[in-house]
């Protein structure tokens, strides 16, 4: 049986229970993250939303607890610019293991001048690679403490037409907001990959999976006020576009299958199944260039260097751990 499928057939409405595990979603408080957030609320697991932003993550939570009766969702701050905070960070979450994170948050800038974080690394490689990378490391001991833990890391369709320029990651010599965006969701995805192979070959019970939302458009996604509105006029213009794009909340379901699917393995790739750009989630094969594992461990080792860690697999120390 392909393990594209499950018994009974998956169904995006219709999500196992989750109850006991604990989930963080980066940047849950807005986008797709949100709706990752708010879906698996509803399936009975601890979801905790990182943010960098307090005031957004209160009323993403606020928004996710009137949506689902009973649901166990909280925040912390969570700022992947700053990698010298995610230690805190983690530490904050106050719990014993981690079943899953969905690598979720993202900038992506509209337009020039090229912006930096506090460390120096230019703003999209910055938070979207590097600040996942380094939180990774804080977090696998508490993942590595649950039975089959997964780090979910959400690409982007955009990354599929997109190569990476390892002699000028920091778009230092050629800076283009759309490209460089790209190209920080590109390294992700090399990331994702890499950390599963390696965690392969260390025999961890961790598993890394890949996945992206496909074309998620605002004007497709229903509101969830004041997280998300979406206007007449807005669902008016974005009815054509529904043929092969689809909303936010569609674009979830690939992660959120990453996440629950016990028959999803480390190291695949996960999209929407009409044209990678639209419907139920499904396993894809993995894009060519993403098969360059020589490309995947130059970017690990630069990434090593830039940030100061490694993500390594912890062995359980805690007897009768989860």
């Amino acid at each position: 049986m392909s393990s594209t499928s499950s018994t009974p057939p998956w169904d995006v409405h219709r999500l196992p229970r989750a109850d006991g595990r604990v989930v963080l979603v980066t940047g849950g408080n807005a986008g797709i993250g949100y709706f990752v957030a708010e879906q698996l609320s509803a399936t009975g697991a601890t979801v905790v939303l990182g943010s960098r932003n307090p005031a957004k993550a209160e009323v993403a939570t606020a928004s996710i607890r009137s949506r689902v009766p009973g649901a166990r969702v909280r925040a912390v701050r969570l700022d992947l610019a700053d990698l010298s905070s995610l230690g805190t960070a983690v530490e904050s979450l106050g719990v014993e293991y981690l079943d899953a994170v969905v690598h979720n948050a993202g900038v992506a800038l509209d337009a020039p001048p090229r912006r930096e974080t506090g460390d120096g690394h230019e703003l999209m490689f910055g938070t979207n690679h590097l600040g996942h990378f380094a939180l990774t490391h804080w977090l696998m001991p508490l993942l590595s403490a649950a039975p089959a833990a997964r780090i979910v890391t959400m690409g982007s369709f955009a990354a599929k037409s997109d190569r990476l320029d390892l002699d000028d990651l920091q778009s230092r010599k050629d800076y283009s907001p759309k490209r460089t965006y790209g190209r920080s969701k590109l390294a992700q995805m090399h990331f994702g990959l890499e950390l599963d192979r390696r965690l392969r070959a260390v025999e961890s019970t961790v598993a890394s999976v890949v996945v992206h939302p496909g074309g998620a458009l605002d004007s497709l996604t229903p509101s969830r006020p004041p997280v998300h509105v979406r206007t007449g006029g807005a669902r008016l213009r974005g009815a054509p576009a529904a043929l092969l794009l689809q909303g936010k909340h569609a674009g979830a379901w690939p992660a959120v299958r990453a996440v629950l699917d016990p028959s999803v393995r480390g190291g695949q790739l996960w999209g929407p199944r009409v044209f990678s750009l639209r419907g139920k989630p499904r396993r894809e094969r993995v894009w060519n260039h993403l098969t360059d594992t020589s490309v995947a461990e130059r970017l690990w080792d630069v990434s090593r260097v830039l940030t100061g860690v490694e993500p390594r697999h912890h062995p359980r120390t805690a007897p009768g751990a989860r």
